[in-house]
């Protein structure tokens, strides 16, 4: 026993040794780090309780090697828009581009004559006889003015070719001789560029057409296209939408507005329609294109003395819408109708009652209802009217002086014709009956019409677009 406890002691002795060897030893090697790693003033991880340093614990002078760059943030939000900075010279010019296609020609412009002054020149045409009733003057395909006329002396219908666009000369010639033919005359330029002249036929009561054969109109192809009784007065022609003749004539056997449309550029045959038959009416009618496309007829009624209107109602007219324009008594016992610059009608005619010459002016394309106003009233005038629309796209009407029995025009003031100049062309003699007027090649207005005092057929070339004497403008 005694021996056991000596050897357990010795035991304890050399672990006692053994633990303190290790605990210098381990001493050292702390007391080594802390006085040879750690610089002086400094700690280290072990000293530092987490969170407890802030920035100015940190010392610039020693820095750690720089970390690897880490990945992007997101963009932030954009700042506002800075002011606009100076306007940069300009750069210099491109290379010219190539030219474009041509674009499709425009609508033809106004236009004025600017002739130097000048009387409104007048020409005798034909003399051959008592001759020039009944004209009705168009500008052919070749430019030069065409009109058609009665030989009152032969009852033939003849027609008049001017040499020139002033017309100080024609060629006239025969184109029906077959009885008492060529009354109430009406021409206009077919679609085929040839003449077509409605006329009565005086001997069979009808109504009759001729074709020209050529520009100049030398011959023609005659055709009968109404027999149906008493026919064919008062007629006048126009083209229609569809290219094909359009005529308005009285038929006398019952009173009655008629129309023809012809079944072909020629005229060889045509569908006929009543269009008013309520009381007597289709004297003095006036036939034109509107701008739909549609007759515009104006007429007198001599039941009730009124000036009417027809609307076609399609291209061919089987039907009409009629209006009345003016029932002031006796108005319209001479008329004529042409479209306006405005593409509303114009309807020139004569006041009886008060004898002015008057205008109407549609206040839409069926002519519905229009205004109306005095161009002269200088005597007993308006008779024999005929208007169209001059070159500065504002009417022109020429009408006779039965108080002077002179030859006159009116050149309006502006689109609806409110007012107008009016301008004496002829005075020698009883002039200016059977008037038709024209806008030649040259712009300016070309007048036929007959002289009644020498039985001549005579034409009146304005010098300018106003029809006025010795004008100048400056």
């Amino acid at each position: 026993m005694k021996q056991l406890l000596t050897t357990i002691a010795r035991l304890s002795r050399r672990h006692a040794l053994a633990f303190l060897a290790l605990f210098v030893a381990l001493g050292g090697t702390s007391y080594a780090a802390a006085t040879k790693l750690v610089p002086k003033n400094s700690v280290g991880s072990a000293q530092v309780i987490n969170g407890s340093l802030r920035k100015v614990d940190f010392s610039r002078k020693v820095r750690g090697a720089r970390g690897p760059r880490g990945l992007q943030g997101a963009a932030g939000l954009g700042g506002t828009q800075g002011p606009q900075g100076a306007k940069g010279d300009p750069g210099a010019g491109g290379t010219p581009g190539s030219a474009g296609a041509q674009g499709t020609q425009g609508p033809t412009g106004t236009a004025f004559g600017r002739p130097g002054p000048g009387a409104n020149p007048l020409t005798t045409l034909d003399s051959a006889g008592s001759v020039g009733a009944y004209s009705s003057a168009t500008i052919g395909a070749d430019g030069l003015g065409l009109i058609s006329y009665w030989d009152g002396t032969n009852g033939d219908l003849k027609v008049a070719q001017c040499n020139n666009p002033s017309c100080t000369s024609a060629t006239t010639s025969t184109l029906d001789s077959a009885g008492n033919v060529g009354r109430y005359t009406s021409i206009t330029l077919g679609a085929d560029g040839l003449g077509l002249i409605s006329y009565s036929d005086e001997t069979n009561f009808d109504l009759k057409v001729a074709h020209c054969n050529n520009a100049a109109c030398t011959s023609a192809t005659k055709t009968t296209l109404d027999s149906t009784g008493f026919v064919g007065r008062f007629g006048s022609v126009t083209i229609s939408a569809d290219g094909l003749g359009l005529i308005s004539y009285y038929d006398s056997t019952n009173g009655d507005l008629k129309v023809a449309h012809c079944n072909n550029s020629a005229c060889t045959s045509a569908t006929t329609n009543t269009l008013d038959s309520v009381g007597d009416v289709g004297d003095f009618t006036s036939a034109t294109i509107g701008a739909d496309g549609r007759g515009l007829i104006s007429y007198f009624s001599e039941t009730t003395f009124d000036l009417g209107i027809a609307h076609c109602d399609n291209t061919a007219c089987t039907s009409a819408t009629t209006n009345t324009l003016d029932n002031s008594g006796n108005a319209g016992g001479a008329n004529s109708v042409t479209i306006g610059a405005d593409g509303l009608g114009l309807i020139s005619y004569n006041d009886g009652p008060n004898g002015d010459l008057r205008v109407a002016h549609c206040n839409d394309i069926a002519c519905a209802s229009s205004s109306s106003n005095p161009l002269d009233t200088n005597g007993n005038v308006g008779f024999y009217v005929s208007a169209t629309i001059g070159s500065d796209g504002l009417g022109l009407i020429s009408y006779h002086d039965f108080t002077n029995f002179d030859l006159k025009v009116a050149h309006c003031d502006n689109v609806a014709c409110a007012s107008a100049h009016t301008r004496t062309l002829d005075s020698a003699g009883n002039v200016g009956v059977n008037i038709s007027v024209t806008i030649g090649a040259d712009g300016l207005g070309l007048i036929g019409y007959h002289d009644l005092t020498n039985g001549d057929l005579k034409v009146a070339h304005c010098a300018n677009t106003f029809c006025a004497h010795y004008l100048r403008r400056r």
